[in-house]
């Protein structure tokens, strides 16, 4: 039996083998942003830098990804997305040796944005496997793949860790760069050609990306309650590296690694969302999850001092963050992909791009609250920003309601005088019920 059973849209069927091959495709991609996270401080010992010249690098891969989703995810609507993310997957390896040779801090920072460009190969096989998905399929396929994505996120930082232990940090650029070159060989055997949509150059490709945020009112507030929650999430791990090493823990880069295992309990949630989705409870599961986003900076803040309770309540309050961030985002995913399944690039596009600018200016803050307030002001950042996506999902939802009303006041109006007569007390009634 093929990988796919092919067939007109969403008839087509995902084998497991597939799946999985584009779920590590997807974790293996994005963890090269990550890496560096855990070893901030010993990469900026090596080259000599300070710690916020440091954190920038996650800011960099950050800005760098953004730009690849802008760039270059929505050509999976013009050309070959096989081809593309292959070419995308290869790329990566390459610029991954860069920042493992890099010999100061700017080729550093070079190799990292090129990475960051290049590892969008994660946000083409997203779409690509919604659309091999069955619909009814949509939501558990998209929440598998976005578990590999997580997991590689998480797991990267406690593989940097580990290998720098072994090796030195530079080691852990090569061997992700191996395992790349691996990845884009068995997905040019593996994945499917698809149909291509044509008729638009480039240009108009990236205006038509653009114009979306224009045109589809559920991608504007997906995007915003996207950014506010991979804003929060950036903050806690941009901080965590700064936090573990300093005198209240004083944790070693490998110790600090292994705390992604912990957060990787996080990535339960993706899967789980998206079989929510598939039940129809899309907006309870981004609710609940925007609410518990706010809440784990309560515990969160308790961890600053050290000691075995703080720790309790920094291991909990990982744990809450990366399980609410994920349940916001399938859901986020769920609702946009719905919008133009036709554009579905172009939409992964412009809602990731959102999401991950998000990242970026929550990593940047962070590393200007860090030097100014330390852990405490650290977490007034996350739970700020984490209240702001709660204000985000509240207004949308009246919004909703609001149009829904103006909608049936409408049905009601347009049925005349004849069918309001005809069933006296029927409008109120049906008012109660709702």
């Amino acid at each position: 039996m093929g990988a796919t059973e092919h067939g007109p849209e969403g008839s087509r069927r995902l084998g497991r083998g597939l799946l999985l091959l584009m779920s590590v495709a997807t974790g293996l991609s994005v963890a090269g942003n990550y890496f560096a996270q855990p070893l901030l401080d010993v990469i900026g010992r090596d080259l000599g830098l300070s710690a916020s010249t440091a954190a920038l690098v996650v800011t960099v891969a950050q800005v760098g990804y953004g730009l690849g989703l802008l760039l270059l995810v929505p050509l999976g609507d013009l050309v070959d997305r096989r081809r593309l993310a292959v070419g995308l997957c290869a790329a990566t390896a390459v610029f991954l040796t860069v920042t493992a040779s890099a010999p100061d801090g700017t080729l550093l920072l070079v190799g990292t944005a090129l990475t960051g460009l290049a590892s969008v190969a994660a946000q083409v096989v997203v779409p690509y496997a919604a659309t091999l998905a069955p619909p009814a399929e949509r939501g558990r396929t998209v929440g598998t793949v976005m578990t590999g994505l997580l997991l590689g996120i998480l797991l990267a930082r406690t593989a940097s860790g580990l290998l720098a232990d072994l090796g030195g940090w530079r080691t852990v650029y090569w061997v992700n760069a191996v395992l790349m070159l691996l990845m884009a060989v068995a997905l040019r055997l593996r994945l499917p050609v698809l149909p291509t949509p044509a008729g638009r150059g480039y240009a108009a490709l990236i205006g038509s990306t653009l114009r979306m945020f224009a045109d589809e009112p559920v991608l504007r507030w997906r995007a915003a309650l996207g950014a506010l929650s991979f804003a929060p999430f950036s903050v806690l791990w941009t901080a965590l590296v700064f936090l573990l090493s300093g005198p209240s823990y004083g944790w070693s880069e490998a110790e600090i690694g292994l705390l992604g295992l912990v957060g990787a309990a996080g990535s339960l949630a993706a899967s789980t969302a998206g079989r929510l989705a598939d039940r129809g409870l899309v907006q309870h599961v981004s609710g609940i999850g925007a609410l518990l986003l706010l809440g784990s900076w309560g515990l969160l803040a308790l961890a600053g001092s050290g000691g075995p309770w703080p720790l309790v309540a920094l291991l909990a309050g990982v744990i809450v963050l990366d399980l609410a961030v994920q349940a916001v985002h399938i859901s986020n995913q769920n609702l946009v992909y719905a919008v133009r399944p036709e554009a579905r690039n172009r939409l992964n596009s412009a809602y990731m791009t959102s999401y991950f600018v998000g990242g970026a200016v929550g990593s940047a803050l962070t590393s200007a609250v860090w030097g100014a307030a330390g852990w405490g002001g650290v977490c007034a950042l996350g739970a700020a920003l984490s209240a702001a996506g709660v204000a985000v999902w509240t207004a949308e939802r009246l919004r909703h309601r609001a149009v829904e009303r103006t909608r049936q006041v409408e049905a009601d109006a347009s049925e005349g005088p004849a069918g309001a007569a005809s069933t006296p007390g029927s409008a109120s009634t049906g008012r109660a019920a709702r």
